[in-house]
């Protein structure tokens, strides 16, 4: 378990520190074994020489978006290709699987409006299925962008988070089927491939989705929720100054 894994970084660790389980690193490493080299590998022999996920930045995310590398396929973590844009979570799943969808092995797979304030929230959505039409071609896996999450345990070439996200006028807002995007993972680069005047008159004509959300939680959500690279506070809860970090006692009444 957990005392197995961290054995193996004991010598980075600080031993003396105090654990939820009431003992020290020290006395619960002591004990630990690994019984399994092809489950826990030793640091001498790591799995990958760098760290499992990847933040990639550019024009199309200029605040980042995360890729999960080690689930990703490697000849796709540098690739160029077409997008194929879904507006919002129901468009995606209504013509995902349409064999008329304009898509292929090459395809950039783009979904908008799934992040923090375009839902509301910020779902696991970010894993968008591969299309049927590709996976009868025995086509696995393609580049997918969104401004979702996705699950620890999900799976391919998939670049989550983006920031600003598009229901808050990020860039991905202004994509369109048949934009030409670049991810080049080791470069830590997003790029879409089209020209900033171009973007700017997409810009002057983009106007955020209208919520249906006009009122309580999920109205005060969206507009005071912080983008994916901020940590999806809310902005009321940043201090602006020490005063506010003070604490003020609770006044207990009782009648």
């Amino acid at each position: 378990g957990v005392p197995a894994v961290m054995k193996e970084l004991a010598d980075v660790l600080d031993l003396d520190c105090l654990t939820v389980t009431g003992r020290r690193w020290n006395e619960l490493l002591s004990r630990a074994e690994c019984f399994d080299r092809d489950v826990i590998f030793p640091r001498d022999r790591p799995l990958s020489d760098e760290g499992a996920l990847a933040v990639v930045s550019g024009n199309l995310a200029p605040h980042g978006a995360v890729i999960k590398t080690s689930a990703a396929s490697k000849g796709l973590l540098q690739h160029c290709g077409k997008a194929v844009v879904f507006e919002d979570y129901a468009d995606m799943l209504d013509r995902i699987n349409d064999p008329n969808l304009p898509v292929d092995g090459d395809s950039v797979l783009v979904l908008k409006n799934a992040g923090p304030k375009g839902v509301p929230g910020f779902p696991e959505w970010g894993m968008i299925p591969v299309p049927t039409k590709l996976l009868q071609e025995g086509i696995t896996d393609v580049v997918r962008i969104s401004d979702s999450r996705m699950s620890g345990t999900s799976y391919g070439t998939v670049g989550l988070h983006v920031s600003p996200e598009a229901a808050a006028g990020g860039c991905l807002a202004l994509v369109e089927n048949g934009d030409e995007i670049e991810l080049d993972v080791a470069r830590r680069r997003l790029h879409l491939a089209v020209d900033s005047i171009e973007l700017e008159r997409r810009r002057a004509e983009w106007r955020p989705t209208e919520s249906r959300h006009l009122r309580g939680y999920p109205r005060m959500y969206i507009d005071h929720v912080l983008q994916a690279h901020e940590g999806c506070d809310f902005d009321f809860l940043r201090p602006q100054n020490a005063a506010e970090l003070e604490f003020v006692p609770p006044v207990v009444g009782r009648s």
